[in-house]
């Protein structure tokens, strides 16, 4: 495939692929004149593929995309008004019947692709959708992609990364969904920007995080210790210690009231509270021993 220059839209979602693509090529120039990829929910392993995000050109900037256009010979592009594809944008599965030239967008969520994120990602600085969500990527999320001014939709959630989020992500101005979840992020969560305009859910499954919108205070970017051993009580009462001892203390009661209502049954006391529940004129017949003397004969 990397040998169509002109193909805009790939888009190989929800098959049973796999392989890596981070294998070497012959081709310099792959897909220069992509503006969608879409992989999701298939099988691909290895590293991210570096060398695409190189060669992006459609994606990296308007007047390198304009020089790459105009080196192939235009045909008639009255076919991207009769697109008809199912992607993926900001978390909703949109139907795009037409394909406009600003339109870019990467979907590589759902693999097993590992490793860390390059650094040349950044260069897509006229990307404006990108998902690697579900994979098994690693490390610190690189500073880099706060150089892509015009993305409008990132979701790195459910991978293993790690370290502090990188204040240059505030430069994003243009971002409406970003989910950051389910990571081993740490330390203040950004205030500027449109990070002000996010809420918990795309920070939640970071327990390291910590500042607003969470309701976990900083002490110099890090969890304040009171509230750490506050909130591990709290767990451990929800994880299970907690309700043994509920479960304990009315296993406890059961039996001590079953045989305090014996007790008041058998006795007949307190009156009232007996005829309450069985009706006026209830006795419980018991049998009484009476130790009697035995009888002297009277002689005759």
């Amino acid at each position: 495939m990397e040998h169509l220059p002109k193909l805009k839209v790939l888009v190989l979602k929800s098959n049973k692929c796999d392989g890596n693509l981070s294998l070497p090529s012959p081709m310099k120039l792959p897909f220069p004149l992509l503006q969608v990829l879409d992989i999701s929910h298939n099988a691909f392993v290895g590293s991210l593929p570096e060398r695409y995000f190189k060669n992006f050109r459609e994606m990296i900037d308007a007047k390198q995309r304009d020089d790459t256009e105009s080196s192939y010979e235009r045909e008639d592009e009255q076919y991207l008004n009769f697109v008809d594809m199912i992607v993926t944008l900001k978390g909703k599965d949109q139907l795009l019947k037409r394909l406009l030239e600003t339109f870019t967008a990467i979907d590589l969520s759902s693999n097993n692709f590992s490793g860390t994120i390059p650094h040349s990602i950044g260069n897509l600085t006229i990307l404006k959708y990108l998902n690697l969500s579900h994979n098994s990527l690693i490390a610190h999320i690189p500073s880099s992609l706060g150089n892509m001014t015009d993305l409008e939709s990132l979701d790195l959630s459910a991978n293993k990364l790690d370290g502090e989020i990188p204040s240059e992500l505030t430069r994003l101005t243009f971002l409406a969904k970003l989910n950051l979840s389910m990571n081993h992020l740490v330390g203040h969560i950004p205030q500027a920007n449109q990070f002000s305009t996010f809420e918990n859910d795309s920070y939640m499954g970071n327990w390291g995080l910590c500042g607003a919108p969470l309701t976990i205070k900083c002490n110099n970017g890090t969890w304040l210790q009171a509230e750490e051993e506050d909130g591990d009580d709290e767990y451990e009462f929800i994880d299970g210690f907690g309700w043994r001892c509920v479960v304990m203390g009315y296993g406890s009661g059961f039996v001590v009231g079953i045989g305090i209502g014996y007790m008041i049954i058998r006795s007949g006391r307190p009156k009232w509270l007996v005829e309450f529940f069985f009706g006026a004129g209830y006795r419980y017949k018991t049998k009484k021993r009476c130790d009697k003397a035995p009888p002297t004969r009277r002689g005759t």
